[in-house]
Formats: structure tokens, sequence, C-alpha cells
């Protein structure tokens, strides 16, 4: 079945964290962290609506100034998420610049930045280029358990994390695959165009069957015509999930197993060898043995290992070993905090 994104991360395992959601149909992608956004075409970074920020330590935000700086002379809006503290560090981000040429005959970008912690989003601040990045507190956003994003396609989720500053988890999870098959749509002598998206839209957000959609001028059909002809599938959403910088103790374990639990895929943060576990517990970072365990824990379809410390260059190939031991393993050797 046709996924509705593509996931990829934006640089090499020895280099900073970052997952692009890339939507496969509409001008449209997500990120997971704002670290080097160098290998990232303009284009790709144009296309993000959304930014969910894990922790804003230097390799997972420093990106920022790229982003603002490819958007600056256009009328967009880019919508922030992150842990608490994330408000400020836009603002200091934008501060640390001259805005004086900005006024209100300028393109319009507009940045949307809001802290969430568990029990809901804390506040949220929007920055405009017109009024020179000046910050404006808006309303709060209602508390929706850890739901970061509720999109009529999509959600993001959430999972607080220790890495000795809070540090955020991420699911992406599509509420319901829409699929066409093209054999079932021509047989009703029915095209391929714009109004499929109308349909998928239409189920997704549990429309009527009797629901009317126009192919073209002069048909008509319902939603639960083309699902009975099976000229839309539906199955399981996507879900991917993403996991970096994050202690192996008993808090976190549970957390991010409970949000990976079941995920198609999962890139998750394997940076330290097994010999070196007391380095990587001093830095609250995981071991790829640990990493592999809650890959396993979790059942997930797919596992990714990423943000490798670069004390391993040329030994690539040991992370991924103990990675995969472990993911493997029935009963894996002791890795428990």
């Amino acid at each position: 079945m046709t996924l509705l994104v593509q996931p990829r991360l934006v640089n090499e395992p020895f280099s900073d964290a970052g997952l692009l959601l890339d939507f496969r149909f509409g001008s449209r992608a997500v990120l997971f962290d704002i670290g080097d956004l160098s290998p990232l075409s303009p284009r790709e970074i144009l296309r993000l609506s959304h930014v969910f920020v894990s922790h804003m330590h230097m390799d997972h935000f420093a990106g920022f100034d790229r982003l603002l700086r490819l958007f600056l002379y256009r009328n967009s809006t880019v919508h922030f998420f992150g842990p608490p503290g994330l408000t400020a560090a836009v603002e200091a981000k934008l501060n640390a610049y001259t805005w004086n040429l900005l006024d209100d005959h300028s393109h319009d970008f507009t940045i949307i930045a809001s802290d969430w912690a568990p029990a809901g989003f804390l506040h949220s601040r929007l920055f405009r280029a017109q009024s020179g990045f000046a910050p404006k507190d808006l309303p709060p956003i209602p508390a929706e358990g850890n739901i970061l994003l509720d999109d009529p396609d999509f959600q993001i989720e959430a999972a607080m994390l220790e890495h000795g500053v809070p540090c955020l988890a991420f699911a992406f999870q599509e509420k319901i695959r829409v699929n066409v098959q093209k054999r079932q749509l021509e047989a009703l002598g029915l095209p391929v165009g714009p109004w499929l998206s109308e349909a998928k839209r239409a189920i997704r957000r549990g429309a009527d069957p009797e629901t009317t959609l126009a192919p073209t001028a002069d048909q008509r059909i319902s939603v639960g015509e083309l699902l009975a002809a099976e000229a839309l599938r539906t199955g399981p959403g996507q879900r991917i999930v993403y996991a970096t910088d994050l202690a192996f103790n008993e808090a976190n374990l549970e957390r991010v197993v409970a949000l990976a639990r079941g995920a198609g895929q999962l890139f998750i943060e394997a940076g330290f060898l097994h010999e070196d576990r007391r380095l990587a517990d001093a830095k609250r970072h995981l071991t790829a043995a640990e990493a592999g365990t809650i890959a396993r824990l979790a059942d997930v379809g797919h596992a990714v290992p990423m943000h490798f410390s670069p004390r391993y260059i040329g030994r690539e190939n040991e992370l991924h070993a103990e990675f995969r031991a472990n993911l493997i393993a029935e009963s894996a050797p002791d890795h428990s905090p």
C-alpha cells in the first residue's frame, strides 16, 4: 500500500540526529529535530510546516538559522513544538539579529512556538516578520494527552524523557491508511485526479458513507460506493517513532517502549558500544545494545540505529552488530539500568 509519508534521516549516522517526514502528496514535510540541515535542499526545507524539537542541545537545534534565512522573505508559517524552554530559545535566536529592515510591507513569515510537558502545553508564542519578530503570547492550547498536533490525516504524539534535561521522543501516527486501487477505479469509469485526495480525507475523518464526491463535472459517486467496490482500501495507518538522547533508566524505558509499541519504523539513537556503557550512562545516552533492546521490547517492524558517537568512526559495523544482537535475541543479555 502507498505510504502517506516517506521518512528519511537528514544526516549520516555519525552526524546530527534529525528525521524528515516528506509527504508523498502535497507540498508538505515535517521535521523531527533541527540540527545540521545542510544535506537538505532549499526546496525540501521550504516544504516544512511543522518542526518538533527534542531538546535544545546544539546538535538538535543549530539548523534554526538556515530555516529562518530560507523562509524570511516568504509569506509562510512554521510551527515549532518542543520541551519547556523552546519558545525562549526561539526568541533568543530571533533576538540575535537586527530587524530594522522589516516593516508592515515585508513578507510576513510567521513562527508559532509552543512548549509542551506531560501536563499539557505550557504556553505558545507568535513571532511575525512584519513586527520585527516581537513576541506575542497566544492563548493556551487545550491539553489532549500526549498529542502535540492533531491533523485531519495524522497525529504527532510525544513522550517526555530524561537526558539531564527534558527531552522529547516523537511518534507520527497516520489515522487511517487509504490507498487507491487503479484497476477498480477504472472499472467504475472514474479518473485519477485531485478529487481522490478529497475522498481520502473524507474517509479519514469518518464521513458518512452517503457523502458524495465529484470526480468530473458530470460524475458523482459516494464514499460508500468507492469502499464497496474496493476502489479505495483502508488499513492501519503508518506509525513512525523517533527517539534520541535518553538515559537508559526505568522511567525512560517504560515511556519510550510505550510510545514505540508496534510501530512500523523506529529511528533510535545507538551512540556507544557496550564496552563504553559507563561513559554512555554518564552522558545519559544509549548504547547500541540498549537501543536494540528497546526496539525488541517495543516489537517494532523495522528499527534504524542512528546518532553514533564520532569516537567509533571506522567501527560502525560493531555498533550495528551489537544493535542487531539485542534486537533479535529471544533472551537478550542483561542491560537493565
